[in-house]
């Protein structure tokens, strides 16, 4: 039997297929992003608004003038004129006036030839190529030396340049350096230190401090007194005195060590313990602490101006203090300073 033969799509067939592949598509798209009639007045109609709304201030602002700044800028231009013309600079007088000094003379100059330094004045160093300050050095440092001797002295002159000094020293009728000394001539004194300096004929005129010295009373000694002790000159005597009469005489002997002077120099400290003593019966001298005024408070060595100045501010806020143990009440007391404050202070 003869087998079947199969039909071939004919090209009528094919587009027919393509237009329907076309038209579901189509549908497919303006089903999902298609736009009726209505939306698409309406969407029409938003785009118009939105350029409207863009051109709006365009439309609404109003026509602005046009500026000319020729004007303004001729009026600025009088008005900083006028100022300029009616400002005069301030002239101040100097506090420090300038001094005139006269005019130096200028000095000819000299060619130079061999010369002796010791005859020579300052007009004549000056005529020598060298400044006015330089020859006056040279002649006071020469009235000093007695006469230069050597060049090596003239070239040891301060200020002088080692230029100038290679210029003038194949002049100078002097030799190079100064001949050597020996001991015979320091003992002899010719010519040496003997001769400037005599030795001297009496012993100066210093009181030799006892070795052996009785104990006496602090509070009674004066700075002659003091000063017999070793170690202990004027000036120290002088500050233990002044310190005593500030403080209103010293309740003990470790007192001492408080005098600023005498921080440092625990020795002389030891000394003055050693031939001093307080006097059992010493009072020593108080003051009120209730209507002293603040100049005699901070004159005590143990109270000074801060405190001074708590102690009348708290006086006069809380009343008088009664007893050395009130004075704890001010914060910056402490219990160390109330004790030495205590043989001091009266409260009546």
């Amino acid at each position: 039997m003869a087998e079947p033969r199969t039909a071939r799509p004919t090209p009528a067939s094919g587009r027919a297929r393509k237009r329907s592949f076309l038209t579901s598509v189509q549908a497919t798209l303006r089903r999902k992003f298609g736009f009726s009639r209505r939306e698409t007045s309406g969407f029409i109609v938003l785009v118009l608004l939105m350029v409207l709304l863009l051109w709006l201030p365009e439309l609404l602002r109003p026509a602005l003038p046009h500026y000319n700044p020729a004007p303004d800028q001729a009026r600025l231009n009088a008005l900083a004129a006028e100022l300029a013309a009616q400002r005069q600079p301030r002239q101040y007088a100097s506090r420090y006036p300038r001094r005139a000094y006269p005019a130096r003379p200028s000095v000819p100059q000299v060619a130079l030839a061999p010369f002796d330094p010791n005859q020579l004045t300052e007009l004549d160093w000056q005529a020598r190529g060298l400044p006015a300050f330089l020859a006056r050095r040279l002649v006071n440092y020469r009235t000093v030396l007695g006469g230069f001797k050597a060049k090596e002295q003239i070239k040891r002159t301060y200020g002088l340049a080692d230029s100038s000094y290679a210029r003038l020293a194949p002049y100078i009728q002097l030799p190079d350096l100064l001949p050597p000394r020996n001991s015979q001539q320091y003992a002899s004194g010719k010519g040496g230190l003997a001769s400037r300096f005599p030795a001297r004929t009496t012993a100066p005129g210093f009181a030799r401090k006892p070795t052996r010295l009785a104990a006496f009373d602090l509070n009674l000694a004066d700075t002659t007194q003091l000063m017999q002790i070793r170690g202990i000159g004027r000036g120290y005597a002088r500050r233990v005195v002044e310190y005593r009469q500030r403080l209103g005489g010293f309740a003990q002997e470790e007192q001492l060590g408080e005098i600023y002077s005498l921080r440092d120099a625990p020795d002389l400290v030891d000394s003055l313990r050693k031939y001093t003593f307080v006097g059992a019966s010493f009072v020593p001298a108080t003051i009120n602490i209730n209507t002293e005024p603040f100049e005699v408070l901070q004159a005590h060595p143990y109270i000074g101006k801060r405190l001074a100045r708590v102690v009348v501010a708290y006086r006069q806020q809380h009343g008088p203090f009664r007893q050395p143990t009130d004075l704890r009440q001010i914060r910056i007391l402490d219990e160390a300073t109330v004790e030495k404050l205590r043989p001091y202070l009266r409260f009546n």
